[in-house]
C-alpha cells in the first residue's frame, strides 16, 4: 500500500514539475516569444502558476467523488489525466509553428495538469492516512510524500541529460524526451493502482450510509477555522518550492550561471529530500507534528538568504548547500509532516474534499511567488522585496500551525481517539 501511494504520486510529481524546469528554462522562446527577456519570462511563469489555479479545481472534482465513490477510482483517473497531458505537451508545436495555438494549447495542457495533481495528493495521503496505526501516522503519510521528491528527482535528470545537448538540438526536440517518457510511467502507475483496495475508513462510510451529499460545504460549514489555518501552512509549504525551484532556478541562469550547476543542487537537494521526509514523518510520530513543521519554515527562511545574494554568484558548494538547507531540510521537514497534520483534522466522509480544497489552494496561491518576485524585481532592481515576501509567508505558515485547533479528529480507521491525540 505504502508502495503504490509512493509510486503513483512520484509519477504524477514528475509530469507536474517537469514543466516548472521547462518553464525556466525554455518555454518561454518557444512559446511565448517577445522582444522582451522579461515579458518571456513572465509569460512562462504566468502559464506555470495556470496550472496551480486548476489544482484547486481539481482537488474540488476528485475530492467529492473521492467522498462518496471512493479513493481508488479517482487514483486511477488522477493519473491517466496527469500523464496524458504532459505526453501531449512533449507533441506540441512551437509559436514559430502554429502562431497564437501554440501558448493557447499550451496552457490548456497545463490546467488539466493542475486538475490532475489536485485531485491525486488528497488521494494518496488518504490510502496512507486511512490505513495506518493512530501512532504511525506521521510515518506512513510522508511515504506519498517522498513522491515529491522522487518525481522532481527525476523530472530534474531527464532535463539535466536532456540540456546536455547541443542548444539547437535542445531547443528543437530535446526539451520534448522528458514529456514523451511520461506515457511509460502511465502504465507502470496503472499497473500499481489497479491493485489497490478501497480503504476502511470509507469502507466504513459506505457502510453506515454517513457520505455527504456535498462533502466540501459539509467540510467548510464544520471546520472553517481548520481550513483556514490549513491554507495558510500549505502556502508556506508551497512558497518554498516555486521560488527555490522555479524563480530562483530562472533568475540565476539569466545571471550567466551554466544551467547545469543550478540543476545539480537541485537534484541533490531532492535526492537527500527522499530521506528527509520519510525522517520527518517519523520524528512528527514522536515528538509532535507543530515542532517539526515550525522547524521546517524556519530552515526555509534561513535559506532565502543565500539564495537570493549568492546563487548569482555560480559557486558550486554554494548553490548545492543552499537547496539542501531549503529543499532537503526545510521543505523536507513541513512536507513529511503537513500531510499527516492535515488528515487528522477531517472526518472520512468530508476528508477528502477538506483536505484536497486546503492543501491544493494554499499551494495555488503560492504558485504566484515567481511572477510577483520576477515582477518586483524588474520593477525595483533588488531582491528585498522578495525577500521580504517569502519572510511574511513563512512566519504567517507558522502562526497558522500554531493556531489550528488541538485536538483534531481522528480519522476512523485508527485504533482509539486518545492514541491518535496523543501524538500531536
Amino acid at each position: 500500500m505504502l508502495w503504490a501511494s509512493a509510486v503513483g504520486t512520484a509519477i504524477e510529481w514528475y509530469d507536474f514539475y517537469l514543466y516548472s524546469t521547462a518553464a525556466a528554462l525554455v518555454l518561454g522562446p518557444l512559446f511565448f516569444p517577445s522582444q522582451s527577456p522579461a515579458a518571456e519570462t513572465l509569460a512562462a511563469f504566468a502559464t506555470y502558476a495556470a496550472g496551480f489555479v486548476a489544482r484547486p479545481l481539481g482537488g474540488l472534482i476528485i475530492g467529492h467523488f473521492g467522498d462518496r465513490l471512493g479513493r481508488k477510482a479517482m487514483l486511477v483517473t488522477t493519473l491517466m489525466t496527469m500523464g496524458l497531458a504532459t505526453t501531449a505537451i512533449g507533441l506540441l508545436p512551437t509559436h514559430d509553428q502554429i502562431g497564437i495555438w501554440a501558448p493557447v494549447l499550451l496552457v490548456t495542457l497545463r490546467v488539466l495538469q493542475g486538475i490532475g495533481i489536485g485531485g491525486e495528493w488528497g488521494g494518496a495521503i488518504l490510502l496512507a492516512a486511512e490505513n495506518a496505526p493512530a501512532h504511525r501516522r506521521g510515518w506512513f503519510t510522508s511515504w506519498p510524500q517522498t513522491g515529491f521528491p522522487a518525481g522532481f528527482l527525476a523530472g530534474t535528470l531527464a532535463f539535466g541529460a536532456a540540456s546536455w545537448l547541443p542548444r539547437d538540438a535542445f531547443l528543437t526536440w530535446g526539451w520534448r524526451i522528458p514529456f514523451l517518457a511520461s506515457l511509460l510511467l502511465i502504465a507502470v502507475g496503472l499497473i500499481v493502482r489497479l491493485g489497490l483496495t478501497e480503504t476502511p475508513a470509507f469502507q466504513q462510510v459506505k457502510t453506515t450510509g454517513n457520505t455527504a451529499s456535498i462533502p466540501l460545504l459539509q467540510a467548510i460549514r464544520a471546520n472553517p477555522r481548520v481550513m483556514l489555518t490549513g491554507t495558510v501552512a500549505a502556502l508556506g509549504h508551497g512558497i518554498t518550492v516555486t521560488i527555490f525551484t522555479v524563480y530562483l532556478l530562472n533568475s540565476t541562469t539569466k545571471t550567466g550561471v551554466d544551467d547545469t550547476t543550478v540543476l545539480t543542487g537541485l537534484m541533490i537537494a531532492a535526492a537527500l529530500q527522499c530521506g528527509t521526509v520519510p525522517l520527518a514523518g517519523y520524528l512528527s510520530d514522536r515528538i509532535g507534528r507543530r515542532r517539526v513543521l515550525i522547524t521546517g519554515y524556519a530552515l526555509a527562511a534561513t535559506a532565502i538568504f543565500p539564495g537570493l545574494f549568492w546563487l548569482p554568484d555560480g559557486n558550486e558548494l554554494v548553490t548545492v548547500g543552499t537547496y539542501v538547507l531549503a529543499m532537503s531540510l526545510g521543505h523536507g521537514a513541513v512536507y513529511g509532516t503537513l500531510a499527516a497534520f492535515l488528515a487528522e483534522r477531517f472526518p472520512a466522509e468530508t476528508r477528502y474534499s477538506a483536505l484536497s480544497a486546503t492543501y491544493q489552494l494554499g499551494s495555488t496561491i503560492s504558485s504566484f511567488g515567481p511572477l510577483a518576485a520576477a515582477a518586483m524585481t524588474t520593477a525595483t532592481g533588488s531582491p528585498l522585496p522578495t525577500l521580504a515576501l517569502f519572510l511574511v509567508i513563512n512566519a504567517a505558515a507558522a502562526l497558522a500551525v500554531l493556531a489550528t485547533p488541538s485536538h483534531p479528529t481522528s480519522p476512523d480507521s485508527a485504533p482509539t481517539t486518545a492514541s491518535a491525540s496523543g501524538h500531536q
